[in-house]
């Protein structure tokens, strides 16, 4: 059949539409996209039947369910989980690395000790659990544990561990979850607070990042894109509330611009305008709070939190007439708020109606411990570790003779980092269990590599945020690829070894233990289920904590004339990850070029700073100082310099060392009136062209 110029171009066009229609060129793009990187440690493909394991990712703060896809017994690609209650068909772009990560070159591959020339060595597994128990022994009390595990049993092995040696120093790294709990203690509560944003008609986060960094972030996206139909009406109105217009602000329905730290203050300007329609809370220190709001008029909001008052009074109107709406209070990155932001944003709530209804705030339950001398949830969450390092830092407290590290990076990922690495450099002996050389690894004595979670038994019960009780086990979806023991276990074989009695030989033990106490099936939960419950824990005698809230805001530092407010993107990592190699791609033209980080101002305060794009500034307080170029964005609040967490680190590989630098050196501590918790929401910062 003869075919002419035009019948060929249609062929051509419809050839071209068909490869564009179909999805299996992009797929085989995407593969050979991975697999065809020159990385000397990338793994060569291999032949074999596709399998898919569903487990939860124990990487990623927001605790992704997930999918992992293996050839053979190799996994070779993280997918997200349609049924996951935790993910919803989402994932993030952290657990979407965890495959990639289990071959990083900043892998720590076998035990390591630090030689006294500086120098690492490689030990045997003998050598470094008889190098521990004698370190341990010979500390006695005068330890201290840290983690970085928010929601996993192991907590209650270090804590029990800590309690048996004779010391209350258990710590778990900064995040939402202290002040939440601490907040909700303060009213009597029990159990755990959780958002029930799924049911809600109306979502307004003052600070928390919802779409990004707070609570369950992939159930929270979920609720979003549920409520947004594409070309639709939306069905739910979601408010934004902070000084930066981040991925949550951007993807809201409206951006709310208010200044950094000043949450509890937007919160206590709704509650004034609330009360004066006639809402109320049946609790007995209504009075005392209603007297507290009635203070926080518009025109007060305007001035603390730079909150234009009609915006204030036309969000509080449409709370009133939503029939289930929630306020969601955090921080912005995820850390260094107080207890007063959680309890204001509470008390909104109850006046609201929403505290205990569907589609609002739910108290729920918490599996009770299994280690009897470990800490449960309530308990741990009372420890403040960058209060405990100030205290040894200026001498009010002794240091430890010991410091157990558990994935957790304080060198890098506190506030005023330079200052805790002193106070780490005063402990005699220093031991990491990590799977990657951080920061706080190389400053310890003892390395001990652990499985990351897609190669080991792990838990999750209950994140801060979710709107039920939750509990999953993590499984071993293929082989350690390196010569790593799994943390519980080796400090279970230690703690033998030092005649502790924590009750258990192996840490399946103590996962069986608590998947019982929370009411799982344990063989459903091995072949990959989960387990939810809508129950809630009863409450009796729930006050407001207004005296709490009082003390707190009379005290509360004065806005800087130049304040800095650091932005968090799960893609550059945690501290404990650093920026997954495949995440560099996601990281935008100025905000990172060559090591060069940019921080973002709007037009006129740069102009007010004389200083315009790509110019080179330096950043300096009292905490310390960074350097940067100048990205102009107007999505940023006035008299405000935006800078994304995640760069500055001196550890890791190619893909994160040296790349910008450490926002929290700028991050300065100070503690809450009434409550004595640790703070850094609010920092202020001076700039110089560098």
């Amino acid at each position: 059949m003869a075919v002419d110029r035009r019948g060929f171009l249609k062929f051509v066009a419809g050839a071209t539409t068909g490869v564009l229609a179909t999805p299996v060129p992009w797929k085989l793009l995407d593969d050979a996209s991975i697999w065809t990187q020159n990385w000397s440690w990338i793994p060569r493909n291999v032949d074999g039947a596709n399998s898919y394991v569903s487990t939860i990712s124990k990487l990623c703060p927001s605790a992704a369910g997930m999918k992992v896809r293996l050839v053979g017994e190799r996994p070779v690609r993280v997918l997200p989980d349609d049924n996951h209650p935790l993910s919803m068909g989402g994932i993030t772009a952290l657990a979407v690395a965890e495959v990639q990560l289990m071959y990083s070159p900043s892998r720590v591959k076998r035990p390591l000790k630090h030689a006294g020339d500086g120098a690492y060595v490689a030990i045997s597994w003998e050598e470094a659990e008889k190098m521990l128990k004698e370190n341990l022994r010979r500390a006695g009390s005068k330890v201290a544990y840290v983690s970085g595990d928010e929601t996993g049993t192991i907590n209650e092995l270090l804590s029990g561990m800590a309690k048996e040696s004779g010391s209350e120093d258990f710590y778990v790294m900064p995040s939402e979850v202290q002040p939440a709990a601490l907040a909700f203690a303060s009213m009597n509560g029990k159990g755990q607070l959780g958002y029930d944003i799924e049911n809600s008609d109306y979502v307004f986060a003052i600070g928390a990042n919802i779409l990004e960094s707070w609570g369950t972030v992939l159930r929270n996206r979920a609720a979003f894109k549920k409520s947004h139909p594409a070309a639709k009406k939306p069905t739910v109105k979601f408010v934004y509330a902070g000084p930066v217009q981040n991925n949550t602000a951007a993807g809201a329905d409206e951006w709310l611009p208010a200044k950094s730290g000043a949450e509890a203050i937007v919160a206590m300007g709704i509650a004034n305008l609330l009360i004066k329609s006639g809402a109320t809370i049946n609790a007995p220190d209504f009075a005392e709070f209603k007297a507290l709001a009635a203070q926080y008029t518009p025109q007060k909001v305007a001035a603390l939190a730079g909150v234009a008052p009609a915006k204030l009074k036309a969000i509080a109107a449409e709370l009133s007439k939503a029939q289930r709406p929630v306020v969601l209070t955090g921080s912005e990155f995820g850390q260094g708020t107080g207890v007063a932001t959680v309890l204001a944003g509470t008390a909104v709530n109850m006046l609201l109606g929403s505290f205990g209804r569907e589609g609002g705030v739910k108290a729920l339950p918490l599996a009770p411990k299994v280690i009897a001398s470990g800490m449960d949830r309530s308990e741990s969450a009372q420890k403040d570790l960058v209060a405990y390092l100030s205290r040894i830092s200026a001498g009010k407290v002794s240091k430890p003779r010991a410091m157990v590290f558990y994935e957790a990076n304080p060198v890098y990922g506190l506030p005023q980092p330079a200052a805790m690495a002193k106070v780490m450099d005063k402990v005699p002996f220093k031991v990491a269990f990590t799977s990657f050389l951080d920061e706080t690894a190389k400053a310890c004595d003892l390395i001990l590599p652990t499985p990351l979670g897609l190669e080991r038994f792990d838990d999750v019960e209950t994140p801060y945020g979710i709107g039920q009780a939750f509990y999953s086990l993590a499984r071993p979806v293929a082989p350690c690829v390196i010569d790593g023991k799994p943390a519980a276990d080796v400090l279970l074989s230690v703690a033998t070894q030092l005649n502790m009695d924590l009750g258990f030989a192996t840490f399946e033990e103590i996962l069986q233990a608590k998947a019982e106490a929370a009411g799982a099936d344990w063989d459903s939960l091995m072949e990959g289920e989960f387990f939810t419950s809508d129950a809630v824990a009863e409450q009796s005698n729930l006050r407001i904590a207004a005296d709490v809230i009082g003390k707190a805001l009379a005290a509360a530092p004065k806005a800087a004339k130049l304040s800095i407010a650091p932005v968090q993107k799960l893609s550059l990592g945690t501290p404990n990850t650093a920026i997954p190699p495949y995440n560099n791609k996601t990281i935008r033209r100025w905000e990172l070029q060559k090591n060069e980080m940019y921080v973002a101002m709007n037009g006129a305060t740069a102009r007010e700073l004389g200083v315009v794009k790509h110019d080179r500034i330096k950043l300096s307080n009292s905490s310390g100082s960074i350097q940067a170029r100048v990205n102009i964005f107007e999505g940023v609040m006035p008299n405000t310099i935006a800078v994304l967490m995640g760069f500055g680190h001196t550890a890791f590989d190619e893909f994160s060392k040296g790349k910008g630098e450490n926002v929290m050196e700028l991050l300065t501590v100070g503690y809450e009136a009434g409550t004595g918790q640790s703070v850094w929401n609010v920092a202020g910062v001076n700039v110089s062209k560098a």
